[in-house]
């Protein structure tokens, strides 16, 4: 970019952007939203020609070193193909078959940072930012999607968000389809199964509301059901 804005005096122009990057006050927010207004009219032409949209739900690891990094620590980091010291982004695409378009993106802060506000503090996350898992937040990225109105599209993620229920019931509240992964073991109701009604209550206490499990009332690993 810096030798595309003036080729003459690329290493200095790179230093300036680099300190707009890192100290001026700018929202990518807004920066994701201009780019959405030049690319959304070509993938909405992909989209009448084709099958629609798609909402895909991913994540983006950048190895670190050190743990200075806002939100670095050890997780999985998809680069690597493996656990390692690390910042991970949530992000949330558009697509089309032709063509795709990030519109929302937010770094994950693990709870050893939220928790410790000293640390937090020294790496300039505010004091009100309180602790989110990935599907919490990619959840609040489909939100704000539809908020501004972004055209609907059928909900895809891997068995990170696939596994959470609150993640599906979210999706689904929100009136979207998805086609979600989920692990082997993942826990399932055949068809035609479901768990007993609660207790019935004494007049003692709260009255039960626990659903209850019984031979024949059992959830399946989802290999098992398939199998």
């Amino acid at each position: 970019m810096a030798a595309h804005i003036d080729p003459l005096h690329a290493s200095a122009k790179h230093q300036l952007l680099h300190h707009f990057v890192a100290r001026a006050e700018w929202s990518d927010r807004a920066v994701l939203q201009r780019v959405h207004e030049w690319v959304m009219p070509a993938l909405d032409a992909h989209a009448a020609e084709e099958t629609g949209y798609y909402w895909i739900i991913d994540e983006t690891g950048f190895r670190k070193k050190r743990r200075h990094s806002v939100g670095v620590a050890r997780q999985y980091c998809g680069q690597l193909g493996k656990q390692d010291n690390c910042q991970v982004a949530v992000r949330l695409s558009i697509a089309t078959q032709r063509g795709s378009l990030r519109v929302a993106w937010q770094l994950y802060v693990p709870r050893e940072w939220t928790d410790d506000r000293q640390r937090a503090r020294r790496a300039g996350i505010p004091d009100d930012l309180a602790f989110e898992n990935k599907p919490q937040i990619a959840l609040a990225q489909l939100r704000e999607a539809m908020a501004a109105g972004v055209a609907p599209g059928i909900v895809l993620a891997d068995a990170g968000y696939g596994d959470e229920t609150a993640f599906r019931d979210g999706v689904t509240e929100l009136g979207l389809l998805y086609a979600v992964g989920i692990r082997p073991g993942t826990s399932v109701w055949a068809h035609g199964t479901a768990p007993l009604p609660p207790r019935s209550w004494s007049g003692r206490g709260k009255p039960p509301t626990l659903l209850r499990r019984a031979s024949g009332h059992e959830p399946l690993a989802v290999k098992e059901l398939a199998m």
